[in-house]
Order: structure tokens, then C-alpha cells, then sequence
């Protein structure tokens, strides 16, 4: 069984998750990707897109168990917004 990647605190995981984002992952999305959510993990680069943020996220799981998971919105400052109810 391979050895298990040490669990980042939340500013390495931020850190790491928008570099790999940025740098290795934005490049390749195509337009009609935008307001997709990307999970990445941070250990191996690894992500999923999709338009559903739960589902993007399980898959990455199937392929990467224990996958250290980033989550980003492509287009969008954060992945999900607060509204306050009428």
C-alpha cells in the first residue's frame, strides 16, 4: 500500500490547490468550461471538471482515494456565494 500524503493545514491546501489550478490546470480548459467546478487534488495534480460540484469532487475520489481536494469555480472568485433569504 503506498504511503499516504501528510494532511495540509488550510493554507498550504489553498496555497497548493490555486498554484496547480493556475499554473497547470486553467491552461487547459476550453470555454464552455466556465462556471464549471474543477477539483483538484494537491498532492498529484489530479482533477475533475464538472458543472455539479459534488459530483466533480467523487469522481476525483475514485481515481485519487484520500485525494487532498481544492475546489474551484472557473471564472468566478469562489465557488459558491451566500444569499440572504427574503
Amino acid at each position: 500500500m503506498p504511503a499516504t500524503a501528510p494532511v495540509l493545514n488550510r493554507e498550504d491546501l489553498a496555497r497548493r490547490g490555486d498554484e496547480a489550478y493556475t499554473q497547470q490546470i486553467r491552461p487547459r480548459l476550453r470555454p464552455e468550461d466556465e462556471g464549471k467546478f474543477v477539483a483538484v487534488d494537491v498532492g498529484s495534480g489530479a482533477f475533475e471538471v464538472d458543472a455539479d460540484d459534488h459530483a466533480a469532487v467523487s469522481r476525483l475520489h475514485q481515481r485519487v482515494p484520500g485525494a487532498q481536494v481544492w475546489l474551484v469555480r472557473v471564472g468566478y472568485p469562489a465557488t459558491h456565494t451566500l444569499r440572504h433569504g427574503r
